[in-house]
């Protein structure tokens, strides 16, 4: 179990280092905030492979309020977003 935690681990700190490179450069507006998405979505797998190896579920309400908390931004962010300059 600890190689497959450590492949996991590995995984996502790569795809972390990844998406924050991608919303460093991001070219638009929409692109950073696709990939801030996709960052929080790592953060939960993270806390859900955590929970999984350590066999502690008191994690588990932290996963659900990131979520929520996640889709409300989205939400909210394609409702109120302003289009980028197309100069």
């Amino acid at each position: 179990m600890t190689i497959v935690w450590t492949v996991v681990t590995v995984l996502l700190l790569i795809s972390a280092v990844l998406t924050t490179a991608r919303i460093l450069m991001g070219p638009s507006s929409l692109d950073r905030v696709v990939a801030l998405d996709v960052l929080v979505a790592l953060c939960m797998c993270g806390l859900a492979a955590w929970a999984a190896y350590s066999g502690d579920s008191t994690v588990i309400p932290a996963i659900v309020a990131l979520s929520l908390l996640s889709f409300i931004g989205s939400i909210s962010i394609a409702r109120f977003r302003v289009r980028d300059d197309r100069s």
